[in-house]
Parts: structure tokens; C-alpha cells; sequence
């Protein structure tokens, strides 16, 4: 799912650049949950909602670098 969702960011990204402008997204099913100023907001209020490990978060700057890196699914212990 998550390989899924990373897809659709990069196949996305300019539609959610325009949208979003500069930010973190949470996303989950191939849908944005919210958008967020920074990775910790954005995983932890996603976390209020969704489970640890069912959402990704993707930083969105407008630029390459947003879309060649990766950003796991972070694991609390």
C-alpha cells in the first residue's frame, strides 16, 4: 500500500504542489489526509486518526528532491 501511495504522490506531484503549496503530506489510499508545516505535525496528528505504519508522509517543496527521497513510515518505540 505504502509503495502504492508514493506512486501516486510522484504521479500527483505537480497537482499537489499547485494545491498544497510547500509542505508535508499525509497520505493514505491513494488520498491526501492533510497537509502539515512539518513531519512531526504531520505524523502525529495523522496518528490520531490512522494507524502507525498505514500512511506515508512525502515532503512537497516544488521541487526534485521532494520526489527522489523517500520518507518511510517512522516506527515509535
Amino acid at each position: 500500500m505504502q509503495e502504492r501511495d508514493f506512486k501516486w504522490f510522484i504521479d500527483n506531484y505537480d497537482d499537489l504542489f499547485a494545491k498544497y503549496g510547500a509542505s508535508f503530506l499525509a497520505i493514505k489510499s491513494e488520498q491526501v489526509l492533510g497537509s502539515f508545516s512539518s513531519y512531526s505535525e504531520a505524523v502525529n496528528k495523522t496518528m490520531e486518526t490512522e494507524p502507525l505504519g498505514t500512511f506515508i508522509v512525502q515532503e512537497c517543496n516544488g521541487t526534485e528532491a521532494a520526489y527522489t527521497n523517500y520518507i518511510a513510515t517512522v516506527y515509535l518505540s
